[in-house]
């Protein structure tokens, strides 16, 4: 997720729109969506972005719906907000990332497998055929209305303190943090690195203190979070991209008519691609800022990292229960 802020110009924009509707809800009294995400006051971040074209959108093009987006997690973490949405309460939609909520359908954990997408079209592609519309169904029968399919603006990528990776073979007994969640230590132990599940909060000085020898994510994270100051090198392994889903509580959304749904449902196609237009750019432009930071970047075989993969993927599809899914997406 890219975290950057790109002025006071985009904090602004995002307070105004937060608290510009007040009067007028107050003189139509709409129906109120409040939607939560994790991700910052900064239309630098993919999650926000798609957020708030939908909100734009709506409000523009509404009379009697009002969007509110609540960022930085002012509604409760993640998995609070999505727990309260399934049973009808708290939030009215997040956006976010479908990871979020595999605790409630395992289905979903198919889309981040690692090195299962091959390129940004072919997550597109995959999001709105044949696996996207079962992972829509799945995601009803749970309890959520999925408006959107959008991509994350980059993929992750190996980041290391002091060892320069040019092969994979450089991966080997490097100790690299990650999220600790059983498909990121499966797709870093794949890479035959040491996966060192750990607390994002713990990165930088872990990485000062030798405790890691690196970590994963996104060029734009290592930005935003001047990661640069403790680590030389990028190797560029785009193990994984999760996708980013906007999603609503279905029993919330079931409370809005059918032309007010329809409005919605256009806003969300529209932010859709919006974002997904931007991604590649986004990620070129971190990638070059992080180059500016005086980093280096390496394009490495990732032939090798690809097929060492490819047990981890079968292991954790058969145990969502995606294998045929999963063959889908190899065939896309």
């Amino acid at each position: 997720m890219h975290r950057r802020t790109t002025g006071a110009a985009l904090a602004l924009v995002l307070a105004g729109s937060l608290l510009a509707a007040g009067p007028a809800a107050a003189q139509a009294a709409k129906k109120l969506v409040r939607i939560h995400t994790a991700g910052p006051a900064d239309l630098g971040v993919d999650n926000t972005m798609l957020a708030h074209q939908f909100m734009t959108y709506v409000n523009a093009n509404s009379d009697t719906v009002e969007v509110k987006l609540f960022p930085n997690s002012q509604l409760g973490q993640s998995r609070e907000v999505i727990e309260a949405m399934r049973l009808g309460g708290g939030a009215s939609a997040t956006a976010g990332g479908p990871a979020e909520y595999a605790s409630f359908v395992k289905r979903v954990g198919v889309l981040g497998l690692p090195f299962v997408w091959k390129s940004y079209a072919h997550a597109e592609a995959v999001l709105d055929g044949p696996v996207g519309k079962e992972l829509n169904a799945d995601m009803e029968k749970a309890g959520f209305k999925v408006l959107a399919w959008a991509v994350s603006w980059g993929y992750r990528n190996v980041v290391t303190s002091k060892k320069e990776v040019k092969a994979p073979a450089d991966l080997k007994g490097l100790k690299i943090r990650t999220i600790p969640t059983k498909v990121f230590v499966s797709a870093i132990n794949a890479m035959g690195a040491n996966a060192t599940p750990m607390n994002f909060g713990e990165i930088y000085t872990s990485l000062q203190s030798g405790v890691l020898d690196g970590y994963e994510h996104t060029a734009s994270t290592t930005i935003s979070f001047k990661f640069n100051e403790v680590a030389c090198c990028i190797a560029m392994t785009r193990h994984l991209m999760d996708p980013t889903v906007l999603v609503f509580s279905l029993a919330e959304w079931n409370k809005f008519t059918p032309a007010e749904q329809a409005v919605m449902m256009k806003g969300a196609k529209q932010a859709e691609q919006i974002v997904r237009k931007m991604a590649p750019e986004k990620e070129a432009e971190a990638l070059a800022q992080v180059k500016k930071l005086g980093m280096k970047v390496n394009e490495i075989d990732v032939a090798p990292l690809q097929k060492a993969a490819l047990t981890a993927q079968d292991e954790l599809a058969k145990e969502f229960g995606a294998e045929a899914l999963l063959a889908q997406i190899r065939k896309q």
